[in-house]
């Protein structure tokens, strides 16, 4: 007799996805097999997706949703089970990022989370926790919906000339990256400057910080450090922050001065000039 792992409904939104999945596959009467071949998937990952072994996707859950008739059930439970995957220390600043009206971010050593293509992400979260880097470029990417739904948040993104000459996963996925960041910037709702390498001292030489503002409550500072972030709404620390990013924002280049010099970096530096797979020097 095969010993199937039972799963503690309680224990996690993805302890409870799987136990669902489980419960409803085997009420339609279907085995791992059957509800694979519905959903175009191995018999495999149903099965490691019902033992939480697994992060469904959001194609997984809509294909669930349709061959088992939940009327969407898995495509509304599957937003959580993603969230939960970020690290514990950055849901509660996830959650807030999801509800600001403005998000303003200083980046001084990498393109902004919400801006990351999945190349890029994947890259820089190789540098991280490498075993679950599938689970935490899943709920990077779901978290980048945020830009995506019917009344996004202004995004105001200012980054370091540095990231663009920082070859983070080589030349075609740089080249790839900043050719999103051109895209990105065409929204109306996402307003991206670059700051020079020709200011000098400026005032976030301390590093990168994000401010979350929100139609009726209190304005958000937010600043990681090597181990966690921390998120204050200390008026004087707000105010600290907006002061130290308008100051950012006068010193960075026009969105139209940005955009061409994203650009010519782009062709320069990621073209087809420089060899596939090269990792060229700052």
């Amino acid at each position: 007799m095969v010993n199937v792992k039972q799963l503690d409904p309680s224990a996690s939104p993805l302890d409870y996805y799987g136990a669902e999945l489980r419960r409803l596959r085997e009420a339609a009467g279907l085995r791992l097999a059957d509800l694979g071949e519905i959903v175009f998937c191995t018999a495999s990952l149903v099965g490691q997706i019902e033992t939480a072994l697994k992060v469904p996707t959001r194609d997984f859950s809509a294909r669930v949703d349709a061959a088992l008739n939940t009327d969407g059930m898995f495509s509304r439970l599957v937003g959580l089970v993603l969230r939960n995957q970020l690290p514990t220390w950055f849901q509660p600043y996830a959650e807030m990022e999801a509800k600001a009206t403005y998000i303003s971010t200083y980046q001084a050593q990498l393109v902004y989370g919400l801006l990351q293509t999945p190349e890029y992400a994947r890259a820089v979260l190789e540098t991280g926790d490498a075993e679950r880097v599938e689970e935490l470029l899943a709920a990077r990417l779901e978290r980048q919906r945020i830009l995506e739904v019917a009344r996004p948040p202004l995004a105001l993104v200012v980054l370091d000339e540095a990231v663009l000459h920082r070859p983070i996963g080589g030349v075609e996925v740089m080249c790839a990256q900043l050719a999103h960041l051109l895209r990105c910037a065409e929204r109306p709702w996402v307003q991206i400057q670059v700051l020079p390498n020709s200011v000098g001292q400026h005032a976030s030489l301390a590093g990168s910080f994000n401010m979350l503002r929100f139609d009726s409550d209190h304005e958000l500072v937010y600043t990681e450090d090597l181990i966690s972030g921390h998120m204050t709404a200390d008026t004087d620390t707000v105010r600290e922050g907006a002061r130290r990013y308008a100051s950012l924002q006068a010193a960075a280049l026009s969105q139209e001065e940005s955009a061409k010099l994203i650009k010519r970096v782009m062709e320069e530096r990621y073209g087809p000039r420089s060899a596939v797979g090269e990792h060229p020097v700052a």
